[in-house]
Order: structure tokens, then C-alpha cells, then sequence
């Protein structure tokens, strides 16, 4: 072919076409963050349905505990399979309660501290439930535009050494390839920016929900020291 005519044919830079014309490295990297910020997606949306999920359990449980009915009725009524965050922690209170008297009715002594201990460890295993998966939110956003980064590198040394085999330094022959190159560093950016933005965001609401748990537990167990208090 002529290499007038062939300079003359209009360049395709649609993502399909740039991809396709890529390094292999290149791809690989692409395809790297693409698969990175799928992920990154669907954790953002199962958080923002388990948080969502998660206020809708303390509200109903909250109405239920300070309904006025005796907290034994309700331990008995949510049973051995407590549905929500807020009712596993009011069970692991209620039980260890009732696991510290004796058959003659008496507390068995330390009942307060271990009330508590025990509905520590019901919050942190919902923390950890709730948390789950930030941590890869918080990595693609710190790591993302940096390999997005190393594939417009990588992509732009392989450009260069077309040019000096072609020896042609026209901008026909150098755009397609700095194009593939800078393709890398844009999707770094697309997969990092929404990583970082919902991981402060998703971190916010997570602490806040384990606050009010926190707050529960609290509430939950002056009201149980001042019934320990009063036998």
C-alpha cells in the first residue's frame, strides 16, 4: 500500500479499536482495572444494600425494646434466630443474663462484666460483617491510578519504539499509540475516583451504624446493672 494512502485513511480511536491495537502488557493492565472497578461496583452496591438493611432492623427493633414489654418476652418471642444486628446483640446480653443465675435464683458473681464482654463480641462481629470488603474499596483506590499509571508507561515506551523502527514521526504514526498508552491511565483514574469517594462514604455510615450499637449495648446494660442492683 502507499504509504501517502495508507496515512490518508482515517484512524479509528473508538476504546474497541485502541484496545485491540494495545501491547499485550498493556491490555493485561486494562483489563486489570476493568475487572478491579466491577468488583469495586458491586461491593459499593451490596454495602449500600446491607447498611440499608441494617437500619431497618434497629428501627423495628428499637420500637419492639422500648415498647414497654418485659425484656424477657421479648428474648423469647426473637427465639434462637435473631434476625438483625441489633436483635443478636440484645440476645447475647439476654442470655449471658440469664446463664449468670444459679438454679437457686442467686447471680452467679462477675454478671455485669461478662454481660458486657458478651455483647462486645456480638458488636465486633457485626463490625467486621459490616466492614467487609472496605479494605478492597480503600486498595483500589490507592493502587488503581498508579498500575493505570505503569500500562501508559509501559505504552508509551512501546510507541516510541515504533516510531524509531518506522522511523516516521508524523502525528498519523505517533497519535494511535500514545492514545493505547494514556487509554491505561484513564482507566486507573475511572476505577480509583468512585473506590475512594463511597470508601469514605461507606466508612462513615459503617461507623455511625456500630455507634448505635455500641450506644444500645450501653443503654442495655444500666438496665440490667440496676436490676442486678436491685436483687
Amino acid at each position: 500500500m502507499d504509504p501517502i494512502l495508507g496515512a490518508a485513511q482515517p484512524l479509528d480511536f473508538s476504546l474497541i479499536a485502541l484496545f485491540s491495537n494495545a501491547s499485550p502488557t498493556v491490555k493485561i493492565v486494562m483489563l486489570m482495572l476493568i475487572v478491579a472497578s466491577f468488583w469495586a461496583w458491586a461491593i459499593i452496591i451490596q454495602k449500600f444494600i446491607t447498611f440499608a438493611a441494617a437500619k431497618r432492623d434497629a428501627d423495628k427493633f428499637d420500637r419492639a425494646f422500648w415498647s414497654g414489654q418485659p425484656l424477657d418476652d421479648l428474648f423469647d418471642r426473637i427465639g434462637d434466630n435473631p434476625k438483625g444486628a441489633s436483635e443478636r446483640i440484645f440476645s447475647a446480653g439476654m442470655l449471658e443474663w440469664r446463664r449468670s443465675h444459679r438454679d437457686d435464683g442467686g447471680l452467679i458473681a462477675g454478671a455485669s462484666s461478662r454481660i458486657d464482654r458478651a455483647m462486645s463480641v456480638a458488636i465486633g462481629r457485626e463490625s467486621d460483617r459490616l466492614t467487609r470488603g472496605l479494605s478492597y474499596l480503600a486498595t483500589v483506590g490507592s493502587t488503581a491510578p498508579f498500575i493505570g499509571l505503569f500500562g501508559t508507561v509501559w505504552g508509551i515506551k512501546i510507541a516510541f519504539e515504533e516510531i524509531a523502527l518506522s522511523q516516521n514521526t508524523s502525528l498519523a504514526v505517533v497519535a494511535p499509540g500514545i492514545a493505547e498508552a494514556l487509554i491505561a491511565t484513564a482507566l486507573g483514574l475511572l476505577a480509583a475516583i468512585p473506590a475512594v469517594v463511597f470508601y469514605n462514604k461507606l466508612s462513615t455510615d459503617s461507623d455511625r451504624i456500630i455507634g448505635n450499637y455500641e450506644s444500645f449495648a450501653d443503654e442495655f446494660s444500666t438496665i440490667l446493672s440496676r436490676q442486678l442492683n436491685e436483687e
